[in-house]
């Protein structure tokens, strides 16, 4: 059995600080830095963002906290890894669920090292060179760096830091995210306050924040705002029901949870208004660029959101006073924050391993090997990266409503009681049981279908049944029932593996 073959089955985290800072390090990762600005732009009008923010907040209590409070209640009611949870929680038929849940935050890794190779690189190069003063010198910069095999390696250093990370369980995993996270936290603050005070912020930051509630009536906008939430608070990834795995029976679920996306989407904020003041300061005031200008940049940012963190923040930061050490800290930040959200990825696949009796070391090797040589199309090529960031981050809609499913096979009342049993810690209510049982799936399928309509007709109208084509419907479609037919056609070996 696995829990005879590895003792690190049985630790827990030594305090609720511990357990809060790795939960925060599960939420905030690159998303907040390099995606989230860069969707807010594109998802703003001509008067400002603040309608998507709106509707990004909305999608954090009706989808994101009840999700993360579910993951935790199964987590910490069956202490396994996600499909031993899922075997448990729904039974062998159904356990392709969560082998699909397990897959997808897996798949997610796969390009997500390759992005925090670029981090790595570009903390390094800010370090030893002048920065770009031009959008030819910046695009210099990115393009010498994408045709050599710099990439490959980059890539290689983040799949093995994040392996050293968990080497020993959750212990180590605390360790490095006591470290990680408040620096993160500082480097932000003082990136925030450095933006805030460049002449011209201001009007950057007023566009963030004014709403044009007219957006509201688009089922654009409430797509949009769903699939970035769940990127920002790793909600419906797995990667909660693993680490609440390792909780002590005293650590608080409903508390935590809020605390954990309410502290995602603060650094997403305090991300967006450094972004944001930014560059409308330089752009703007500097540069003398117009409002269409400026936003043109920032949503047209290439693929995969290279453009405005690549390729136009060195140049901004050049054109600041004390530009260079704010751009060494940017940059060391984002390396940060895709490390904390690494190592809960590699850790997830680890435990699954682990949970079939393969010894913990041997079971990082395996995940390391095979995350490191998935990702190598998307580390060579930024078309199948952008690709599986559409596929795979759509895909967490339905890996978080199967996770409402392991809730609602486990009857909500049952498991509401449970929560509601650890000493002061909120009690769920209605609120809870109505998220996971009503709205996480219709929602769900709503947005899914009305995401499969845009595609086929604003995305990818001339090739939305195309699979080739990286935007279109079938190109997830096809993905998809692959990853789930394999699934569906090996359920009954894969359920038997599990301890």
């Amino acid at each position: 059995m696995a829990n005879s073959l590895d003792n690190s089955v049985n630790q827990r985290f030594s305090s609720r600080l511990g357990l809060l800072l790795s939960a925060l390090g599960i939420a905030i990762g690159t998303g907040n830095i390099w995606r989230f600005p860069r969707i807010a732009a594109q998802s703003g009008g001509d008067e400002g963002a603040g309608a998507f923010l709106v509707a990004w907040l909305i999608f954090l209590f009706l989808w994101s906290i009840p999700l993360i409070i579910a993951e935790y209640a199964l987590g910490r009611k069956f202490r396994a890894g996600v499909i031993s949870i899922f075997l448990k929680a729904v039974g062998k038929r159904l356990t392709w669920m969560g082998t699909f849940v397990a897959f997808v935050s897996t798949a997610i890794a796969f390009f997500y090292t390759a992005v925090v190779g670029w981090c790595i690189y570009y903390f390094i190069h800010t370090l030893i060179h002048q920065l770009p003063l031009t959008t030819q010198e910046s695009m210099i910069t990115w393009d010498t760096y994408q045709s050599s095999g710099w990439p490959f390696l980059f890539h290689f250093m983040a799949v093995g830091f994040g392996a050293l990370a968990i080497w020993k369980g959750v212990s180590s995993i605390e360790r490095v995210n006591k470290i990680l996270i408040p620096t993160l936290l500082v480097i932000v603050i003082i990136s925030v306050v450095r933006a805030v005070t460049l002449p011209g912020a201001t009007d950057g930051i007023k566009y963030l924040f004014c709403p044009e509630w007219s957006q509201l009536r688009q089922p654009e906008t409430w797509l949009a705002a769903l699939t970035q939430n769940a990127w920002d608070t790793g909600a419906g990834w797995g990667l909660f029901l693993t680490y609440a795995a390792y909780m002590q029976t005293k650590h608080k679920v409903v508390k935590n949870a809020f605390l954990t996306g309410i502290g995602n989407n603060t650094v997403s904020l305090l991300a967006a208004i450094m972004i944001f003041g930014t560059v409308f300061s330089v752009l703007q005031h500097e540069m003398g660029m117009s409002d269409p200008e400026t936003l043109e940049i920032m949503r047209t940012s290439g693929p995969a959101s290279t453009g405005l963190t690549f390729i136009w923040m060195p140049q901004l930061f050049a054109r600041m006073f004390m530009g260079t050490p704010l751009a060494v800290l940017f940059f060391l930040g984002l390396t940060f924050a895709g490390f904390s959200s690494i190592i809960a990825m590699m850790e997830l696949a680890t435990r699954v391993l682990v949970d079939t009796g393969l010894k913990r070391y041997h079971a990082i090797g395996v995940v390391a090997v095979f995350i490191y040589l998935l990702g190598l199309p998307s580390t060579g090529n930024l078309n199948i990266l952008s690709n599986q960031d559409y596929v795979w981050g759509i895909g967490l809609m339905i890996s978080g409503a199967f996770i409402a499913f392991a809730i609602i096979r486990n009857k909500v009342p049952v498991i509401s009681a449970e929560i509601n049993t650890i000493p002061h810690d909120w009690k769920t209510g209605w609120y809870w049981s109505f998220m996971i049982r009503f709205f996480v799936p219709i929602a769900a399928l709503a947005l899914l279908v009305w995401w499969m309509f845009l595609s086929a007709t604003v995305f990818a109208p001339g090739n939305w049944y195309n699979p080739f084509n990286p935007f279109s419907v079938m190109t997830c479609l096809v993905q998809w029932f692959i990853v789930l037919g394999i699934f569906i056609l090996f359920n009954r070996k894969i359920s038997g593996m599990m301890n």
